[in-house]
């Protein structure tokens, strides 16, 4: 058999562990895999010595385009991911203007995604009080699911929910076969304990931290738990940062709901120390927790209490950071390209299976979203989508090395054990440590499989 591309002795992340593999590709397909497979390819890549994960899936994104392309777009925002070994994103609807709320701003969104995306994407629809209506016609376009805030986006264009909007679209996304992804912090709570610090004039690193405490973010979880077993619907926990929140979800699972959740990087590897540190890079919602909360969420992700890993990249503009008060600086971790990196660095340090990784970000946001068999493994009649790692060679973050468009990151300066080599979507190398992105690629939008599940909820 002949080949459009063969990827020769790596050693290939599996579901049952990791073999020294070739992999054989036609028509940016796996057709093949196996020892020793015939070098009759247009082109052959030595993976030697490198290991081959699945590409990353990342459900959690902000290319804030339209309207905000200076903090990122489709173009600058798919580079990045797929320097970081990503093969696919879902896009979220708060940050463009207009957000994500309707079906124009959905197909005007599909457009620029598929005019500049260099890798595969879905979007996310939004859930605000005014869109009720508007959500089965987002279903119908190819949303992957919706997302909602339960406490206030910063964005005055994306207004959160209150529990009545909740309640009301909750019941309308399970009638559509939906699934409702929710940033679960207490809105009471969190403006509540803002107002109190900022008219003592405490606007500091502490300050901020202690406007949103674990416990914001362990009622809103439990409220909206509450709500989805009233009204059927599906959750999807965005960035979960505490212990007690992990073990109300585990719980709600245990009685048979249908939820899952995912953590982000910088909550694995920072603490409020480092927001101290390192200053205002370091500042998002829900905010770092402190080293005993960071160490316990590791632990809950080392035994399988933590579905998904994605990175919550969430950009701007340096002036939009640098802020003396700490309640007026952006609050968003610029990361996208590290959440692969990362995983990887906390599953050598704990010496887990590489297998885990592939789960975390590929295999689970696959499973998850209906995008599996087609993505998130790495098997015959999948896509051709890989992240090819090299795990003897360090990687330290600079910001020279930073595809994004603003060049500045939590991660600067941290050094990961390993370091992306090539990244291939759908058997197109769109991204090579030697040559950099290959701009000439361009990613799908995966629509099919949302539509799919939105007619047949509604036939």
């Amino acid at each position: 058999m002949s080949y459009d591309m063969l990827i020769k002795d790596g050693h290939v992340v599996l579901p049952d562990g990791v073999k020294k593999l070739d992999i054989g590709i036609q028509n940016g397909t796996i057709v093949d895999l196996g020892e020793s497979l015939p070098d009759h390819a247009d082109q052959v890549i030595d993976a030697e010595g490198k290991t081959v994960f699945p590409g990353m899936i990342d459900v959690h994104v902000h290319f804030d385009e339209p309207g905000r392309e200076k903090w990122e777009g489709f173009e600058t925002g798919s580079s990045m991911l797929a320097a970081g070994g990503c093969t696919t994103f879902f896009d979220m609807p708060l940050n463009g203007i207009p957000s994500t709320v309707n079906k124009k701003a959905f197909e005007d969104k599909v457009k620029i995604g598929e005019s500049e995306s260099h890798i595969d994407f879905a979007l996310w629809g939004g859930l605000v009080p005014t869109n009720i209506n508007d959500l089965e016609d987002l279903a119908e376009s190819g949303a992957i699911g919706f997302k909602a805030f339960l406490s206030p986006s910063g964005n005055p264009e994306f207004e959160s929910v209150d529990d009545l909007s909740l309640l009301t679209g909750m019941r309308k996304i399970a009638s559509l076969g939906g699934i409702l992804a929710l940033h679960s912090e207490s809105a009471p709570m969190v403006t509540f304990l803002q107002a109190e610090k900022e008219a003592c004039g405490l606007t500091g690193f502490d300050d901020y931290a202690e406007s949103r405490p674990p416990l914001a973010e362990v009622e809103a979880v439990s409220r909206a738990l509450i709500f989805a077993e009233l009204t059927g619907c599906r959750l999807h926990f965005v960035h979960i940062s505490t212990i007690e929140a992990v073990d109300l979800i585990q719980n709600a699972k245990k009685k048979g709901m249908d939820v899952t959740l995912e953590t982000c990087p910088h909550y694995l590897l920072y603490s409020h120390d480092d927001f101290r540190r390192l200053g205002v890079v370091g500042k998002c919602a829900p905010p770092l927790r402190e080293e005993p909360e960071r160490y316990g969420l590791v632990d809950k992700l080392l035994h399988d209490q933590i579905d998904i890993v994605s990175s919550d990249h969430s950009p701007c503009e340096w002036k939009d950071k640098e802020k003396d008060n700490l309640f007026e600086a952006w609050g968003g971790i610029s990361g996208g390209q590290f959440s692969l990196l990362s995983v990887i660095e906390i599953a050598l340090n704990h010496r887990l299976p590489l297998s885990k990784v592939a789960d975390w970000t590929a295999k689970h946001p696959a499973e998850r979203f209906g995008l599996s068999p087609q993505k998130g493994e790495i098997r015959k009649g999948s896509d051709a989508d890989f992240a090819i790692i090299d795990l003897t060679k360090p990687m330290t973050v600079t910001a020279d090395k930073l595809y994004q468009k603003n060049k500045f990151s939590l991660y600067e300066g941290h050094t990961f054990p390993s370091s992306v080599s090539m990244t291939i979507n759908r058997g197109n190398i769109v991204y090579s440590e030697e040559k950099g992105i290959n701009s000439a690629v361009k990613g799908h939008w995966l629509s099919s499989i949302s539509k799919k599940a939105a007619e047949k909820a509604t036939h």
